[in-house]
């Protein structure tokens, strides 16, 4: 998958699923997803997981330092890029980002809005990396999603604390273009979102 598909496909579905327990796997791909964004998982599994969303047409991201044994360095993402072949990573760092994309891995950049530092800091990780798309956390903050939609033309995924429906029609309606959530019962709820539907 390219980034001008990943990008289609994130306004169409508007609905990442973050799985965080292997019993929810099944779940995550009943849904209608954007995309499956795994933060389970080590070295000795993660390659079956993958595999099984790609079996269902399903792109699926890894969270890069939630799973266990793969380093974080040139020799981890190459394994990864050749090896397990996810369609992409999302991470917090800088470094990753520009390694992955050597790889050819899409990403997803995660920023946490703690204060005004986090958000200028944020913006400039941006102008540096050039993600695929950007993950603001956490969720409950739509305000900040507009601030960011007015300088950078990037996806924003909003995700983080949201647990409701409502919270995820307010986000989108500040102009996130998709919103990633954990809960299996959210997936369920909106498992038939598509581009017509606002949710």
């Amino acid at each position: 998958m390219n980034r001008e598909q990943f990008r289609a496909r994130l306004a169409q579905y508007k609905l990442i699923a973050s799985v965080k327990e292997a019993k929810h796997l099944e779940k995550a791909a009943e849904a209608n997803l954007s995309a499956a964004v795994l933060s389970i998982g080590n070295i000795g599994v993660i390659k079956g997981y993958v595999d099984y969303f790609k079996a269902k047409n399903i792109p699926v991201f890894l969270h890069l330092e939630r799973i266990g044994g793969i380093s974080h360095d040139r020799e981890g993402i190459a394994f990864l890029g050749h090896y397990v072949k996810p369609d992409g990573i999302v991470t917090t760092r800088n470094t990753l980002v520009k390694l992955a994309k050597k790889q050819g891995l899409l990403t997803i950049q995660r920023l946490f809005l703690v204060d005004s530092d986090s958000i200028k800091s944020g913006l400039t990780s941006l102008q540096d990396t050039q993600p695929d798309a950007v993950e603001l956390m956490p969720g409950l903050l739509p305000e900040f999603i507009e601030e960011f939609r007015s300088v950078i033309d990037t996806p924003i995924i909003s995700g983080g604390l949201i647990r409701k429906r409502e919270q995820m029609e307010e986000v989108l309606k500040h102009g996130a273009t998709a919103v990633s959530v954990g809960s299996p019962l959210l997936w369920k709820e909106c498992k038939n979102l598509d581009s017509s539907v606002v949710i």
